[in-house]
């Protein structure tokens, strides 16, 4: 199987953009989010019930077979079919059997877009010796986004998983289980889940210097610089059209901002960096600037608020 790369980091922080961009090249298969509770079985065979699922040597047996048949494109037809219902879901299921036989047959290298694997990505890179690609974002962006959508997280998804708490969040346990147990809002729970997802980033960091890591700011400014040195890094070629399709999604004709569409990712990169600023009120950004200042640091700098 060709070298498979993971592209991971926290959700809303320029994953799927990435992911896109790289899987339009000729060399890559693109592969949505395995480990997300919501994937067809089609895509992957195995069950994932909780969100960030931790997999490691301890606990690996239920899944590493499947993701092995996910990455080399074994579309799981079997387990697709018996969830089929309407025209609709087969339709989709023809679509993405076609999509991982061609994928297959071309001998592509497998590209897996997964915020949700980031906890996983060590055990990930042992297993089937991935190349890594991590993305920051800025704490105030990340919140942002998350208020826009609503979205909470459910910490007891965590706390249900003990070898993460052993293994990334021993050092938060208290507030985790503070949160799993409590309510809290939108800003609090954007607060912890980035200082939980980017303090394990920065412990990648110290242990990974052969992965890549980018700041999504940084890629948002100067696409074209940033995905030069990503393609150069994974070792596929950046194309006249290749560089054509990122100017595209990122360009200034776009809109400044995400569309509310959680799959829309074609907007002017530059003009969303701070987009942010407009969102939230002084009081959240002063709430998220401290809530988040043990971590963020490893990151940005004062002037970057």
């Amino acid at each position: 199987m060709p070298r498979p790369i993971l592209v991971t980091g926290a959700h809303r922080s320029g994953t799927t953009w990435v992911g896109k961009m790289i899987a339009s090249s000729p060399q890559v298969g693109y592969i949505h989010e395995p480990f997300n509770l919501t994937t067809r079985p089609g895509i992957c065979g195995t069950r994932f019930t909780r969100q960030f699922t931790y997999v490691t040597d301890d606990n690996a047996r239920p899944y590493e077979s499947q993701l092995a048949k996910t990455f080399a494109f074994q579309y799981n037809l079997l387990g697709e079919l018996a969830t089929v219902r309407s025209p609709r879901s087969l339709l989709r299921m023809l679509r993405d059997s076609r999509e991982f036989r061609a994928y297959r047959r071309a001998g592509v290298r497998p590209l897996v877009k997964d915020p949700l694997a980031l906890f996983s990505a060590e055990w990930l890179v042992r297993e089937f010796d991935m190349q890594v690609v991590v993305l920051i974002r800025h704490p105030a962006a990340f919140a942002s986004s998350v208020k826009r959508f609503g979205w909470t997280h459910p910490f007891e998804h965590f706390t249900q998983q003990s070898l993460i708490m052993r293994d990334h969040l021993a050092p938060f346990e208290a507030e985790v289980r503070d949160y799993a147990a409590n309510e809290h809002d939108a800003i609090d729970h954007s607060i912890l889940l980035w200082r939980l997802i980017y303090n394990t980033v920065h412990e990648y960091q110290q242990r990974h210097p052969e992965w890549f890591f980018v700041k999504h700011e940084d890629l948002s400014i100067q696409p074209m610089d940033g995905y030069t040195k990503i393609f150069s890094d994974l070792g596929i070629d950046l194309t006249d059209d290749i560089r054509t399709t990122i100017e595209e999604y990122s360009g200034t004709a776009n809109p400044g901002e995400a569309p509310a569409d959680v799959g829309a990712f074609k907007i002017d990169s530059a003009a969303n960096v701070s987009a942010w600023k407009q969102r939230l009120s002084p009081d959240e950004i002063f709430r998220i600037r401290e809530g988040t200042a043990d971590v963020w640091r490893y990151f940005y700098e004062d002037g970057e608020w």
